[in-house]
């Protein structure tokens, strides 16, 4: 029986280019590369579908033969992006119990808002 060698597998467009950054919005950490797609928490301000967002609060820039790292901050280090959709997340339904009391189970739903942004750029 033959042995067929397997090819290594391919990288798409944004490992190839291999720039990254880290960037912090809504109290989390995000790692993207230009093209990436994120889902972050709602921002705050008026937008709408289509509207350009900056990020600058990057922890990190890296551009493939430089790395920097921010103390907290890279200084003048930013990631544009475009806002590609705006919507609300399935509802978390809340329920309080207490054991052997039938009486007063408050129950409520919550639906966390959320931005898909495209990142367009890292500089």
């Amino acid at each position: 029986m033959a042995k067929t060698s397997k090819t290594p597998k391919e990288t798409n467009a944004t490992e190839a280019s291999s720039a990254f950054a880290v960037i912090k919005t809504g109290g989390k950490q995000y790692r993207v590369a230009s093209g990436d797609t994120i889902t972050v928490e709602k921002l705050i301000g008026e937008y709408k579908v289509g509207d350009k967002v900056e990020f600058n609060e990057v922890l990190l820039s890296d551009n493939g033969s430089e790395t920097k790292v921010g103390a907290p901050f890279v200084s003048g280090a930013k990631v544009t992006g475009e806002i590609a959709a705006i919507g609300r997340h399935a509802k978390v339904i809340i329920m309080r119990y207490k054991q052997k009391s039938r009486a007063g189970t408050p129950k409520n739903g919550h639906r966390q808002s959320y931005f898909k942004v495209k990142i367009n750029s890292i500089a």
